[in-house]
């Protein structure tokens, strides 16, 4: 390229910044709804990839590095406002206006198409430059979301103020008022950087709307509305996971979150227990681990509606456990029919949700009833 040629388009750089700027208001509908800055952070963009042109050409053997400069000087304000997708409308308007314009600086036909490949290979190394860029971008915009769904995990998990849970979950795109169930287990043992990223992954085919924090060594999951618990939970590492109870919004998620955390440390006195399994049906385990929320629910929505339907049922219930199941025998025992018997089972099953057939059932109901005995009048366990 002959330096005579090479001044032309220094002293052209600006007139073709310039035209590829009026080209993408003439062809971009959106171009017009820019604000003045963000059309002249463009033209700014647009100038500098020019004369990174010329410098390229300058050393042809190089690898055009410069154009990445252009990007990283365009303002922040616009990097925010438009997205990837213009920004390839825009390269690919710029560099036709280069292909239209460029050639004809040339100073005979050799150089001519010289100048044509040169605008090709430079055009894909801006395209690729733009897609650093913006890939650079969506990076630091996921660590700073992952960092602020842990904050707003481990606000949850503390019950801190309203205020600052809701501007953070606000942040993220949650619904403060939507339907929340939190879910507590083993990470899965995938390498970093991104631990998380199966989760994340299952989440998203399962059209669930999740967000992922740890507290210690467990991973704490809050679950929107409808989310398919039973394959989020397969997403999980090893062993069991706890499901704490559906709770009405984000603020009241703390009490989902301390269910499932202490179901979650019980959870190894039942090895057999499903997976996932609910923090509610692990009320006998979490009593025998100290949780005082646990006694109280268990003599709340057990011992209490049995004990407002009067003493038989109760007597009941303890009669045929003793009697290891066999109804026959616990009606001998009461003087009454068997048929009567089945009855008040029933009955507690209806008042409790409990059938004490059951051998998870007959041992709830065994242990509300003696809690109940153990602390009555409302004492506190």
């Amino acid at each position: 390229m002959r330096a005579t040629t090479l001044r032309r388009l220094e002293k052209a750089s600006g007139d073709l910044a310039a035209a590829g700027v009026a080209a993408m208001a003439e062809r971009l509908g959106w171009f017009g709804r820019l604000t003045a800055e963000q059309r002249s952070g463009v033209l700014l963009v647009t100038q500098t990839g020019a004369a990174n042109f010329v410098a390229w050409l300058r050393d042809p053997d190089a690898t055009p590095r410069l154009t990445a400069e252009a990007f990283r000087s365009a303002p922040l304000d616009l990097a925010r406002r438009v997205t990837l997708r213009q920004t390839v409308e825009l390269v690919r308007i710029a560099i036709q206006v280069f292909e239209e314009r460029i050639p004809d600086l040339g100073a005979d036909e050799a150089e001519r198409a010289a100048l044509v490949h040169a605008i090709l290979r430079f055009g894909r190394e801006v395209a690729f430059s733009a897609a650093t860029v913006y890939a650079s971008a969506a990076e630091a915009r996921g660590a700073w979301d992952a960092r602020l769904e842990a904050l707003v995990v481990d606000a949850v998990v503390r019950g801190e103020a309203e205020e600052t849970l809701l501007s953070r979950a606000a942040a993220l795109g949650w619904d403060p008022a939507a339907e929340a169930t939190v879910l507590v287990g083993e990470p899965p043992a995938e390498e970093p950087p991104e631990p998380l990223h199966a989760v994340r992954r299952a989440a998203h085919r399962a059209g669930a709307t999740v967000l992922l924090g740890t507290h210690g060594a467990r991973l704490v999951m809050i679950a929107g509305p409808g989310a398919p618990l039973a394959e989020l939970s397969a997403s999980f590492g090893p062993g069991a996971v706890v499901t704490g109870p559906t709770v009405a919004g984000l603020t009241g998620a703390h009490r989902s979150a301390t269910a499932a955390l202490a179901g979650h440390r019980a959870v190894r006195a039942w090895p057999g227990a499903p997976r996932p399994v609910a923090a509610d049906d692990l009320l006998p385990e979490r009593v025998l681990d100290g949780d005082a929320e646990a006694v109280e629910q268990l003599r709340r929505d057990v011992a209490a509606p049995l004990r407002a339907a009067g003493g038989e049922l109760a007597a009941t219930v303890e009669c045929y456990l003793d009697a290891a199941g066999v109804l026959e025998a616990a009606a001998r025992r009461l003087f009454v029919h068997p048929n009567t018997v089945r009855y008040r089972l029933r009955r507690v099953a209806e008042l409790t949700g409990v059938h004490p057939g059951d051998a998870r059932g007959g041992l709830v109901l065994r242990l509300a009833i003696g809690l109940d005995r153990l602390h009555p009048d409302g004492e506190p366990g």
